[in-house]
């Protein structure tokens, strides 16, 4: 996996669901795990809906997975991947998770600023099941389109619109709360 492919939540839980006897860890930087003793404190799902430089709107979900390590660590306390999912059970019989979304670690400490991160990595070593975590990153969109990050050769700003067409910030609440996303946009609809 890289950093252009996300891993979805399904694939996430089903590379739990094969390591469930594992002691579940995490490496946030090289050579740096968050504390065995940590807890899963919740778990987060974000429709995040967006407009990017050219005017286009996208949307997508996230399941965010959030750490935290307690302040005096808790010798014998490392987290087994069943335990995990014991947890993740129980969360979805609240709330049901999109099995498409985006999975992100959440996690921060004294010496690591709280931020979120992709599972880049599994690694299994004897009785431990490791996921390494990559930095989130950002993107330009309208280079993925095929269109430039800056000023084009005639003059136009950033990822401008063929049509001029942009959404208005004004209609972004309404957009919303209609639940629309980049699945029901419509050519020259002005969101796709």
């Amino acid at each position: 996996m890289n950093n252009l492919d996300p891993m979805n939540w399904q694939a996430f839980k089903n590379t739990l669901l094969e390591n469930p006897d594992k002691i579940l860890q995490f490496q946030y930087a090289e050579g740096h795990f968050v504390d065995e003793s940590y807890h899963i404190t919740e778990i987060k799902q974000a429709l995040v809906v967006s407009v990017d430089c050219g005017g286009v709107m996208n949307s997508w979900t996230e399941v965010i997975v959030q750490l935290w390590e307690p302040s005096l660590s808790e010798s014998d306390r490392a987290m087994k991947v069943s335990k995990a999912l014991s947890i993740i059970n129980l969360v979805e019989k609240s709330l049901p998770l999109n099995p498409l979304a985006t999975v992100k670690i959440e996690f921060g400490n004294s010496k690591f600023d709280t931020r979120q991160m992709y599972p880049s990595e599994f690694v299994t070593e004897g009785d431990t099941f490791t996921v390494n975590l990559a930095a989130d990153f950002t993107q330009c969109k309208a280079i993925g389109r095929g269109q430039s990050c800056g000023t084009t050769l005639s003059g136009e700003e950033c990822c401008t619109p063929a049509d001029k067409t942009a959404v208005s910030l004004k209609e972004l609440p309404k957009l919303v709360l209609t639940g629309i996303d980049d699945t029901s946009c419509t050519p020259g609809g002005g969101c796709c």
